[in-house]
Parts: structure tokens; sequence; C-alpha cells
């Protein structure tokens, strides 16, 4: 993998989202670092936040997260100081009162996105 490759915001995923939520009448905003953990997508009208996480990136309990069998020294306090900041972040966005939802790219694959982001939908509104 190429890290000069990987990108913190407009990644695939993301895009995927963004582009449902807008088709289905949703406005929201994009990055916004007044918040804790600069969230990808802010819904103002919901008091909600989207983050849209890499399985990798963010330890997600699934098949495609596997620890790098090489620079372990490196890569596993990175990811879990990952997961831990997200867990703060978290905890802060709703103390101040916010909705946090978490998509996690296995979830936008072909065969399971459109049922995602139905649920995705529904989880705003609630």
């Amino acid at each position: 993998m190429n890290m000069s490759h990987i990108r913190s915001t407009n990644s695939k995923p993301e895009e995927i989202v963004r582009k449902y939520l807008f088709a289905e009448g949703f406005r929201y905003r994009k990055n916004v670092k007044k918040l804790p953990g600069c969230p990808d997508i802010v819904l103002p009208k919901y008091k909600t936040v989207i983050f849209v996480n890499g399985c990798f990136w963010h330890k997600h309990d699934c098949p495609r997260f596997v620890w790098p069998s090489s620079n372990q020294d490196y890569w596993r306090p990175k990811i879990l100081r990952n997961v831990e900041r997200d867990n703060q972040n978290r905890k802060e966005l709703e103390a101040l009162g916010w909705k946090v939802i978490t998509v996690w790219e296995c979830e936008l694959k072909k065969k399971v996105r459109e049922n995602r982001l139905s649920k995705l939908a529904a989880e705003i509104k609630s």
C-alpha cells in the first residue's frame, strides 16, 4: 500500500455516502473542524454527525482488518491510538448533544451498500 495515496478527506467511501444523502434530500457540511474529530459529514438540522471509517485505519471487527505482519512496533500503537481517539471524539460529541453514526468501508461494498444506506437514512431521521 502506498501511503501517499491514502486520503483523509473525500475518500471514495465518503463520496458514496455523501452522494446518497444528497440524493435523498439531506443537506450537510463536510469536515467541520470546530467539532471534536472533525466529522466527515455533519447534518446540523438533525444534530447528527457521520464518520466514514476505513476498516484498516480504525480497526473494524471485520475480515478487512488484519494486523500488519511487518513493522508492528509502528502499526499497533498507531491503530490503537486511532481507536482511542475515535472513542474520545464520540464521547465528546455525544456530550455536546450530537448523534454519532459510524459507517464502515466494508458496509459500502456493492452487495450490502443499498441496505446500509437505507438504514443510515432511517438512523438519521430517528
